[in-house]
């Protein structure tokens, strides 16, 4: 298939993420909100990334670094924590100069009037 979306979900792009990306289609669950995110990453989608990041924890400014090359996502734990609360554990592999990266994360989502946003997270090992 071509044009398969960054996320890992193996559909098209158009299919998948790019309904979230650049429109306002808010993501129905934490999950597919971080996979659009990490899709934003491989795209240079700064916009999509601020976005989608709670206004408490939204930093000023957000540039995405355009040296890493994004190599793929694995969705470990998509954990509903209530209606309005979610983490997904994820670890997404990258690469920076030659060298290989691996951030594996536990994130923090929060549904505001119908919208999840990505609160924070925490880097595990």
């Amino acid at each position: 298939m071509k044009n398969l979306c960054a996320c890992g979900r193996g559909a098209a792009f158009d299919a998948c993420c790019g309904r979230y990306l650049g429109t306002d289609v808010p993501a129905p669950d934490a999950e597919s909100l971080m996979r659009s995110r990490y899709t934003a990453f491989v795209r240079g989608d700064a916009a999509h990334l601020r976005a989608t990041w709670h206004a408490s924890t939204r930093p000023t400014s957000l540039e995405v670094d355009a040296d890493v090359k994004w190599l793929g996502l694995e969705v470990k734990q998509h954990k509903p924590i209530d209606s309005a609360h979610a983490e997904v554990e994820f670890v997404a592999r990258s690469r920076v100069q030659g060298r290989g990266q691996r951030l594996h994360e536990r994130s923090r989502f929060v549904r505001e009037d119908g919208q999840w946003f990505y609160l924070d997270g925490d880097i595990l090992s």
